[in-house]
């Protein structure tokens, strides 16, 4: 009897964990940039009453034996690098990555990654995100400057007054061997672990890298409808769990009443 109540609050304690996933992913659905996570959960161990396979006392062989489990637990929470939708601004420092990659930048002396490309311009004309951290490499626009131009590859041109064009570089995008095994650091911003491997730098439109679109951002991916209906089924799951702790406690008291 003990064995449902303790399967049922595990489940519960899993749909609880759902809820907060499917909170997070609604929280940031017009976040620039942001990928929705999703949850992964496993089953527990299992008891064995009676092994498949045994023999029994009369010769036989039991066909399926029984297993009785002992709940579930979460394995992991997963992020999903699907495209997000673009969004058309016409600002000339909005970026977004059509395909795979990052844009890197320099928060605290410490190198990490984002998607989110509505990039601005400090006091000293450095391209840097709305946070302070430092495009990388480096773009500088000098004053003066009238419009900035980039191209599918990344390539930076300026235009002064005159219309004359100076180039000031190129915007590098860099890749990871598994994404979703980076570290989410907030802020839209992402760290290299062990799991997601070294970044590897690229040039947008080659080698399977991205290409960049100026004057657009990458707006969330998450589906709201999709999002909705997880948050039914989690919600549903969490009301039978409990309703199984209530219908284990009720046998349990019925055992408690039994009197000689």
């Amino acid at each position: 009897m003990l064995r449902g109540l303790w399967s049922a609050a595990s489940g519960m304690a899993a749909q609880k964990l759902m809820i907060d996933i499917i909170a997070n992913n609604l929280a940031n659905v017009n976040t620039v940039g942001f990928k929705k996570s999703r949850g992964e959960f496993q089953d527990l161990m299992y008891q064995t009453v009676k092994q498949a396979g045994s023999v029994t006392s009369g010769g036989g062989q039991v066909p399926t034996g029984i297993h009785v489990g002992m709940g579930t637990m979460p394995l992991g929470v997963q992020k999903l690098f699907m495209q997000g939708n673009f969004k058309e601004t016409k600002n000339e420092l909005d970026l977004a990555i059509e395909g795979r990659g990052f844009f890197k930048v320099l928060s605290n002396d410490q190198e990490l990654y984002t998607r989110a490309g509505n990039f601005k311009l400090d006091a000293d004309g450095n391209v840097c995100t709305s946070n302070g951290d430092r495009l990388q490499p480096e773009i500088t626009v000098p004053s003066g400057t009238v419009s900035i131009h980039i191209d599918k590859t990344g390539t930076v041109t300026v235009f002064d007054s005159s219309g004359t064009g100076s180039s000031l570089g190129v915007i590098e995008l860099y890749t990871f061997p598994n994404p979703s095994g980076l570290f989410s650091m907030g802020h839209n911003l992402y760290r290299p672990t062990d799991a997601s491997g070294e970044a590897i730098p690229g040039i947008s439109g080659s080698d399977g890298v991205g290409t960049i679109v100026q004057g657009f951002i990458e707006m969330s991916n998450v589906d709201v409808v999709e999002e909705m209906v997880a948050m039914i089924i989690a919600q549903r799951a969490y009301e039978i769990n409990s309703k199984a702790i209530q219908t284990a406690d009720s046998m349990m008291q019925m055992a408690n009443n039994i009197r000689r």
